[in-house]
């Protein structure tokens, strides 16, 4: 029997919307349904970075730069101006020992082909003449790069529409039954899609979409808040980030040297400007559920360290705030491929603060794998079956 689609994607995000649009290039009959609008979750609510620098080497890294090459022709391919920009990008390192840190972290990069190196004082001011003085050194990569990602999810929303891409918005799923060749999909207006993949897109709800097929996918939300500036000319060359939270993920000891409140909030400062001339200042990282509210101490505290590492923004004015919930995993990497002994269910999520990044790179592995064609990089530490597998070993050293 002909079935309406070949493939259903939930989520209409930008990693759902991507993966949808290569779905259509490839040739397949592709549903996107989304719960609420297109773009209402974690894409529409986060910076513009795609960041290398942040990334340990292995799977992550070597995806991101991927990602990035096909961001670069991107705009043409989806006829769309992205805003795609390669500003580069700058970790401010503050102590000596954040700076070790950093050091070697950098060193594993430029072994894994990323163009990254340690600057000195004297080259940040060069950079950035506005930073505090306590910054006695940096990162630099001039790969680190930016994109509009509302644009970005226009664009592949509208080339997949005209490959024949079809959308079900303000949609909710029933039931998800397992067939034997197919799987039909109960939506909440009673109507029925059958078809032979689902690719489970839906970020931090991927959850509770794998609890109607009765499995386990470990993604819980975390909340990030953002502020946004008024327009103003570019404070320095690049962007910026700061070493003290991405070295203590490195170095868990180091947690002790960061603010109780910082530390409780997840934040790590974040200083990026959109093409538009307004910066977004970040972010936290909060286990809260799904409560992707706005909280008054966030935004202060976010506002103060801003103003800490660039006295000149306290002129500046802060024009809104907005918070979204990122889909996280408990070892940080995302979770793609098909779901072992659920042929045909497919998962694409849990980037946590990476989907941006990492969108053109996963949504074209997704339909590769779909349409069973080769990757020449081996994908299975990012399969959902590690955590299985996890839980396994750690039964056997119990």
């Amino acid at each position: 029997m002909r079935r309406a689609y070949d493939v259903v994607v939930i989520g209409g995000g930008i990693i759902g919307l991507s993966s949808a649009y290569y779905l259509t290039t490839n040739g397949k009959r592709v549903l996107v349904i989304e719960k609420n609008e297109i773009g209402s979750g974690a894409s529409g609510a986060c910076d513009d970075m795609i960041l290398l620098q942040s990334k340990k080497p292995g799977i992550s890294l070597k995806l991101a730069m991927e990602s990035l090459e096909m961001y670069r022709t991107l705009s043409k391919e989806l006829d769309v101006d992205l805003e795609f920009e390669s500003r580069g990008g700058m970790i401010l390192i503050e102590t000596q020992q954040e700076l070790e840190v950093m050091e070697d972290f950098v060193k594993q990069q430029r072994n894994s082909g990323l163009a990254v190196e340690i600057i000195d004082r004297k080259t940040v001011e060069k950079k950035q003449p506005y930073v505090k003085n306590t910054v006695i050194a940096s990162t630099y990569s001039s790969k680190d790069a930016q994109v509009n990602p509302l644009k970005v999810m226009r664009g592949y929303l509208g080339k997949g529409i005209s490959n024949g891409l079809h959308i079900f918005r303000k949609t909710t799923i029933r039931s998800i039954d397992q067939k034997k060749d197919h799987w039909l999909i109960a939506l909440d207006d009673g109507k029925q899609v059958e078809t032979e993949y689902i690719i489970n897109a839906a970020g931090a709800w991927s959850g509770e979409v794998g609890k109607l097929i009765h499995i386990d996918i470990p993604i819980i939300p975390k909340r990030g808040q953002i502020v946004v500036t008024e327009q103003i000319p570019h404070v320095g060359q690049t962007n910026v980030w700061s070493a003290a939270y991405i070295a203590s993920k490195l170095k868990p000891e180091m947690l002790d040297n960061i603010h109780d409140e910082y530390r409780k909030l997840g934040i790590g400062f974040a200083f990026t400007q959109a093409t538009d001339g307004n910066y977004l200042i970040g972010s936290t990282r909060e286990d809260v559920g799904f409560d992707n509210g706005i909280t008054i101490k966030a935004i202060n505290l976010m506002i103060q360290q801003a103003v800490d590492f660039f006295p000149i923004l306290k002129n500046v004015h802060m024009i809104r705030c907005f918070a979204g919930l990122r889909p996280a995993t408990f070892d940080g990497k995302a979770i793609i491929g098909e779901v072992p002994n659920k042929k045909g269910f497919y998962v694409a999520a849990g980037h946590e603060g990476d989907g941006i990044a990492l969108a053109p790179i996963t949504g074209k592995i997704i339909a590769d794998m779909i349409d069973q064609k080769e990757n020449r990089t081996d994908l299975q530490e990012l399969n959902l079956g590690r955590f299985r597998q996890e839980r396994m070993v750690n039964k056997k050293t119990v």
